[in-house]
């Protein structure tokens, strides 16, 4: 029987190289600012492409690439990466071996935003409404143009940038944003 994964895995990044003799691991993090994966105490580290869903459509490890828990010694900055020592991977041969591996983690395990701040992964699915009150479409995706995050709303992907002067009110818990955006920009 295959044993169900967390629920709010979140995939933070993916292993590049391995880092030095002992076991350290080079993880390119998918955020330009890697708060979480800086402060996790433990990661899901999968060598599958995408998390496999059983017949009832949940996220289940199902086979030898299911993704295994790690418990996370060490955390830090290293050139625009981040090294992670993991339990149990103690030598430049095991962490080698995960090359390419994604790393994930839970939701619930991220440090608490600072006021005004977000997860972008909490801004998925979000409803976004216009000062008129004409409801855009939903988040799809945020990205990183190097200016300033860009929200991609559906059904049309519409690009948005996510600043404060476009930005007005994100309120998590209905799930909504309202923002100064036009339907026809």
């Amino acid at each position: 029987m295959a044993a169900l994964l967390p629920d709010d895995l979140v995939e933070l990044g993916q292993v590049q190289d391995a880092q030095g003799l002992q076991g350290g691991i080079k993880v390119r993090p998918f955020s330009p600012d890697p708060v979480a994966l800086l402060a996790i105490k433990s990661v899901w580290l999968s060598l599958r492409p995408h998390l496999a869903l059983d017949a009832a459509g949940e996220k289940s490890a199902n086979s030898v690439f299911s993704p295994q828990e790690y418990s996370v010694k060490q955390a830090k900055n290293h050139s625009g990466l981040v090294v992670l020592h993991l339990e149990g991977i103690t030598d430049r041969d095991a962490a080698l071996a995960l090359k390419g591996g994604r790393i994930l983690a839970r939701r619930s395990d991220f440090p608490q935003p600072e006021k005004d701040a977000y997860y972008w992964v909490d801004l998925i699915a979000c409803k976004v409404i216009n000062l008129q009150g004409e409801e855009l479409g939903e988040v799809m995706e945020v990205t990183d143009n190097a200016a300033h995050p860009i929200l991609s709303v559906g059904p049309k992907a519409i690009l948005i940038p996510f600043v404060p002067e476009i930005i007005k009110k994100v309120d998590l818990s209905s799930r909504t944003i309202e923002l100064d955006w036009q339907a026809d920009w």
